[in-house]
């Protein structure tokens, strides 16, 4: 099974060096196509197993840590740039929703621009999402998303931004803050059912697990985790991350932490029912030609996650108006 090399390479790095060619032609092509390419890189490279794979896989491997690398230094100036757009705010790089129109404005006049869009996706954007629109720099070429919140603020889950403003912890001395280590798993638990990229599920799972295993062994963090889940009402999707984590990755979990997500467990049909769409769903398969077992559950994960964004009288507008729409195009 083509997630089997690929979950192996993750949680045993030192494995690859001993894979065969055709368990890399697998692994190379699930990694590009969930996004993981560098990790899987940079995995091999911490296990020295670098020199021991052939020479034409590592050729690729070097070409991802080098890409790795270029995104780092552009996100780094990027945040320059974004530092000197809102300079004269005073806001942090951690944003409150009552001062988007400053940051956007900010932003517009040191040359990012907004995509034309519809009068509906603009009220979509403006009043059911988190973000605002996203953003392009007509000559840098990069994109970006200004949020205001983990999740859209009509979905049946609403975490406080306050809370998370108020836990943002400093990167730097000059302003720019990031959310505490609770809730960076918190978000990233919110995003693995609600992003709507299922095929990329498995990237964002070991996006969870790099995160537990960074900070779950520290002291208290457990119940930390499990304090932040409770306080910002997200009980339900952190049970469903850590339990999805510790099964395909054998994450390790703070007791403290199953003991309150534990407290948030739907009946066991219900599990059983959301455990199997989540192993069909994170099926790699052909890129292009998903199996048919992944597209259907992938489905029924896509209809969930609607209906957990907008309450049923908007959602019923919003689909109606995306398939008017997707009619007048043909």
């Amino acid at each position: 099974m083509d997630r089997a090399v690929f979950l192996r390479a993750l949680r045993e790095p030192a494995s690859m060096g001993g894979l065969a060619p055709a368990e890399w032609d697998v692994l190379l092509r699930q990694g590009r196509h969930v996004g993981a390419l560098g990790r899987l890189a940079a995995l091999a490279a911490g296990a020295g197993v670098l020199p021991a794979v052939p020479s034409r896989v590592r050729v690729r491997l070097e070409a991802a840590l080098e890409d790795v690398e270029q995104q780092h230094r552009l996100i780094r100036w990027e945040v320059i740039r974004l530092r000197r757009a809102l300079a004269g705010t005073g806001l942090p790089l951690v944003l409150p929703r009552a001062r988007l129109h400053e940051v956007e404005a900010a932003l517009l006049r040191e040359g990012w621009k907004m995509e034309a869009l519809s009068a509906y996706d603009e009220r979509y954007y403006r009043e059911w999402s988190h973000e605002l629109p996203p953003l392009a720099h007509p000559k840098r070429h990069v994109m970006l998303d200004v949020h205001h919140n983990i999740l859209p603020p009509t979905g049946r889950l609403r975490p406080d931004p306050r809370l998370l403003l108020e836990a943002a912890v400093p990167v730097t001395g000059d302003g720019l803050r990031v959310l505490g280590p609770a809730d960076m798993v918190v978000h990233s638990a919110c995003h693995l059912l609600q992003s709507g990229e299922h095929d990329k599920s498995l990237r964002d799972l070991g996006d969870l697990d790099a995160l537990m295993r960074q900070f779950g062994a520290a002291p208290r963090f457990g119940d930390e985790l499990a304090a932040r889940a409770a306080a910002l009402d997200v009980e339900r999707p952190l049970f469903y991350a850590l339990r999805f984590a510790a099964r395909l990755f054998g994450t390790p979990i703070p007791d403290a932490t199953v003991r309150a997500v534990r407290r948030a467990a739907p009946p066991a049909l219900v599990r059983a029912a959301m455990d199997g769409l989540f192993d069909a769903a994170v099926e790699p398969g052909p890129p292009r030609d998903p199996p048919r077992r992944a597209r259907l559950a992938r489905a029924v994960l896509t209809a969930r996650y609607h209906w957990l964004r907008m309450p049923p009288s908007l959602l019923a507008r919003h689909l109606a108006h995306k398939i008017g729409g997707r009619k007048g195009r043909g």
